[in-house]
């Protein structure tokens, strides 16, 4: 009969899982936050720009706007890098989710699989009873 009992490993499992959609949540809010400050610095340093750029000539503003423009596609690729990482980590949630349900849905199969080998075996047992009573002393 112990070999109609399920893996032990399932419970563990469903704690690893469990585990994994919290941190992935924490990491997901954590990145977010990233976003907002980056949003938030750079709408002050567009703000400085352009108070820097009208305080002058248009001659003096060329070299401050090629640093800006300069500064602008290097804050561009780093916000497009935290956005393949959300996407990444998204993917990854995605996953997690995944792989619990089929945990989940496997220990439910276990479950009843086991449930019906007891009934079976109950049944198996009742008739040989019942065979040896019948049969003369």
């Amino acid at each position: 009969p112990s070999g109609l009992r399920p893996p032990v490993l399932l419970p563990q499992e469903n704690t690893q899982i469990r585990d994994l959609r919290q941190e992935n949540r924490e990491l997901w809010m954590s990145l977010e936050e990233h976003q907002d400050a980056l949003e938030l610095i750079m709408s002050k340093y567009r703000k400085q720009m352009l108070q820097l750029l009208q305080g002058r000539k248009g001659e003096d503003a060329k070299p401050v706007l090629t640093v800006h423009q300069a500064n602008s596609l290097e804050i561009a690729s780093q916000v497009d890098r935290i956005c393949e990482m959300g996407e990444v980590m998204r993917k990854a949630i995605q996953v997690d989710d995944d792989q619990f349900f089929k945990v989940q849905e496997k220990l439910a199969q276990l479950e009843l699989e086991n449930k019906e080998l007891r009934e079976l075996l109950s049944i198996s047992k009742e008739s040989f009873e019942v065979g040896r009573e019948d049969l003369p002393d």
